[in-house]
């Protein structure tokens, strides 16, 4: 009877083994299948920058499969001297907070001088590219209009122009895929950095295939080179792809979080909390002055696709409401193809409106009448249509025609 245990036993081993050392192939291959344009770059397109001094715009997202940071394989190749850091909004290492200025500091690994893209200086001047030959673009982003390191890119590639040298854009996915478009084209008088040029909210492309059509759309006309990834499919999202998920700013902790950001962030344009100060940002929304229990059964109701409504209560550690009991609803997304990220915001925002007009507020329009939820939405009639009571379907019909407008436009930039 021991002898057959422990045959047996001795047989479960060796399946696990095979079983583990498959699964470890699978990853193998999976990772030679699919590379990022960080990894094309210094295994096959290294003559890009060979000898030249780089100026390089990154944060924590800028690394290869393996975590290695780009900032460090960089200064470590031979071939290539690295001059210069360039920081977006959260700086270079991710140390900064949502809106907080980072200042020129030295890079305590690398020793080199690091210059921040964010608060008064957006674009990079020509004393920071005095000793640059070349610029290069390494950062994640989230698939949002109003997700501020595309126009980091943006005003990049215009300094670029500007002071005659190339800059390359290092592809990297789409986290929330690339097949899906949403949300109205922003109009003109909105632009912001938040929201530069007349995309859609939701616009269903990679950093590189942006800058291809910020480059000629919006006459830029740098000297632009993109290094493509290889293997990523535009249906693709980040959990498909193997890469671990380095969370680009710290309230983006999650592709959970990018997934309903592109909705939950006019949030932000409210007196609502939009879970900044929680460990579930733009997936908890409330105030103080919601009933959860029946925000949740209307929101339910509604039957909105790929998405269910939690009654849910949390203390904000900063931010709005900070340190005060908020009730409102978690957003748990049941079916992210179906899912409709903006027009699912655009329901919670008029519903908290709707139930509470007396206390919910939009933030206040400045000199120009222009609300910061005007910015994120890309237009003035949004917020019009909810204070007037049109349906979410109404205001869908008057941004549709604009939407398909730019998806012939983007069709030209599609790089996989």
């Amino acid at each position: 009877m021991k002898k057959w245990l422990s045959g047996i036993l001795a047989m479960v081993l060796i399946l696990s083994s095979i079983t583990a050392a498959l699964a470890g192939g699978e990853k193998q291959k999976k990772r030679k299948q699919f590379r990022l344009g960080v990894e094309v770059l210094l295994e096959d397109r290294l003559d890009l920058i060979k000898g030249k001094r780089v100026g390089l715009i990154t944060n924590p997202t800028g690394v290869d499969q393996r975590m290695n940071s780009i900032v460090d394989r960089l200064f470590k190749q031979p071939d290539v001297e690295l001059t210069a850091l360039f920081g977006p909004e959260h700086g270079v290492r991710g140390s900064a907070q949502a809106g907080q200025y980072v200042e020129k500091y030295t890079d305590e690994i690398t020793g080199l001088p690091v210059y921040s893209l964010y608060g008064s200086t957006k674009k990079p001047t020509p004393e920071m590219l005095e000793n640059v030959d070349i610029l290069l673009f390494d950062i994640q982003d989230v698939g949002s209009r109003f997700y501020t390191y595309i126009y980091t890119m943006a005003l990049a590639m215009e300094a670029a122009k500007e002071n005659g040298i190339p800059i390359v854009v290092l592809d990297r996915p789409n986290p929330i895929s690339g097949t899906k478009v949403e949300g109205p084209v922003l109009e003109d008088p909105y632009s912001s950095f938040i929201g530069e040029y007349p995309i859609p909210v939701r616009h269903g492309m990679t950093a590189g295939e942006l800058a291809k059509l910020f480059n000629t759309e919006f006459g830029i006309g740098a000297e632009l080179t993109v290094v493509e990834m290889e293997g990523w499919k535009r249906n693709m999202y980040y959990d498909e792809t193997g890469l671990p998920f380095v969370l680009p700013s710290p309230n983006m902790p999650t592709l959970e979080t990018a997934l309903v950001y592109p909705g939950a962030a006019l949030i932000e344009g409210t007196n609502v909390s939009e879970g900044r100060g929680t460990t579930k940002p733009f997936e908890l929304i409330g105030a103080p002055f919601i009933n959860s229990t029946d925000f949740a059964q209307k929101l339910n109701a509604l039957n909105l696709p790929g998405v269910t409504f939690r009654a849910a209560s949390f203390v904000p550690t900063f931010s709005k409401h900070a340190n005060v009991l908020s009730h409102g609803v978690q957003i748990h997304v049941t079916d992210r193809k179906s899912f409709r990220p903006f027009e699912t915001g655009l329901h919670l925002v008029k519903m908290i409106h709707d139930l509470y007009p007396d206390k919910f507020q939009f933030r206040q329009p400045n000199s120009s009448g222009i609300s910061f939820f005007d910015n994120l939405t890309g237009n003035g009639s949004i917020r019009a249509g909810i204070e007037s009571g049109k349906s979410i379907e109404e205001m869908k019909k008057e941004w549709e025609p604009e939407q398909e407008r730019f998806m012939e436009v983007r069709e030209k930039y599609l790089l996989y």
